[in-house]
């Protein structure tokens, strides 16, 4: 029985984590850890669970190692992106082993203006995109962008969920945005970065590396987004729906930018993708070492990339995977918020006519 701890367990991301792990069928000793109390109540599928402090905390270290010893973990995944950060950064103090790719690339897949200049460098296609420091700042980013485009996006540099961000038509409407947070005390201006709009479909690939090699990985396209109909932007990082795809554009530019960030690329990699006005696919962004929220949509349909990380950190033997478009294209994803979720294989809806 593989002994596994699990960090952010409160969290929906983890939570599919660990249920993809459980339906493989495989003998696993689950323990989670979060930092909300009310949200560990919610933690399924484990067998202890902890409450420990943030990431950012002295003692954060202490406590994780705490847990490790009393309840005799092999291996630790990281779920919540500090977490990934932290035990990137101190990977020889934690005393189990970790899947994680180098501090380094970590480091730079965190802070997405980096990672976009780094790319751009290297030829991989990104949007137009502007650090931001200053209002003044902002007025020469902005004027380059609406010289070519109507629509601009405002987000921050770091970060998740689409928090903070914000499709804008002016720089007034930026400027009072960021000033808005910044009275939050949440983001400082120099936190910002202002990028061209995309406007086309939008990918998400999902990959496992080895080496510098991908190992297996599946692109999907978000159709839908959850309370997308409830914020500035219309949409959201966690799709209510999504669709497998078999896009070779897609896999290109996706294997392209993991190779640029990380030439011996191991463990995680989930790369954002949305199409400029010219239909060519863009790199928004590269999550390391930690999985998109929805991994247990791969799991259920039959490719079970959380199982095979797990296998690959402990030296085991997984079958021989497709490098690319390992699911069928056109197998749908559908969830929502207290609705569950639902595997449809192509359009077999269940839908009457009238």
């Amino acid at each position: 029985m593989k002994r596994i701890l699990v960090t952010g367990a409160g969290g929906s991301a983890a939570s599919n984590f660990i249920n993809s792990l459980r339906i493989s069928g495989e003998d696993f000793y689950i323990v989670g850890t979060d930092i909300n109390l009310y949200h560990l109540e919610l933690a399924s599928g484990v067998d202890k669970k902890y409450l420990v402090p943030p990431a950012t905390d002295p003692g954060y270290l202490e406590k994780i190692n705490l847990v490790i010893e009393k309840e005799q973990i092999e291996f630790v995944h990281p779920q919540p992106d500090i977490e990934v950060l932290t035990l990137a950064r101190n990977r020889d103090k934690i005393k189990a082993r970790t899947l994680l790719p180098s501090t380094e690339t970590v480091e730079l897949c965190q802070n997405k203006i980096a990672l976009i200049d780094y790319l751009k460098e290297r030829g991989v296609p990104v949007p137009l995109s502007f650090r931001v420091e200053s209002k003044n700042d902002l007025a020469r980013a902005l004027g380059r962008i609406f010289t070519i485009y109507p629509k601009a996006w405002l987000r921050p540099i770091r970060g998740f969920g689409s928090k903070a961000t914000l499709p804008i038509t002016s720089l007034e409407q930026a400027h009072l945005w960021i000033s808005y947070w910044e009275s939050k005390g949440e983001y400082r201006y120099e936190e910002f970065m202002v990028c061209e709009f995309l406007p086309g479909k939008e990918y998400a690939f999902q990959s496992l590396w080895r080496d510098g090699e991908v190992v297996t990985s599946q692109a999907r396209e978000r159709l839908e987004y959850i309370f997308g109909n409830l914020t500035p932007s219309g949409q959201s990082s966690s799709p209510s729906v999504a669709r497998t795809v078999h896009n070779e554009k897609v896999n290109e530019v996706a294997t392209n930018a993991v190779k640029a960030a990380d030439a011996l690329a191991t463990g995680i990699f989930c790369v954002d993708i949305k199409e400029n006005r010219e239909g060519v696919p863009c790199v928004t962004e590269i999550n390391s070492g930690r999985f998109f929220t929805t991994s247990n949509f791969f799991a259920t349909a039959g490719l079970n990339m959380p199982l095979y990380y797990v296998k690959i950190a402990f030296g085991e033997e997984i079958p021989d995977l497709p490098h690319y478009n390992a699911l069928p294209e056109g197998w749908y994803w559908i969830r929502y918020t207290d609705m569950g979720h639902k595997l449809i294989k192509g359009e077999n809806w269940s839908v009457n006519e009238i």
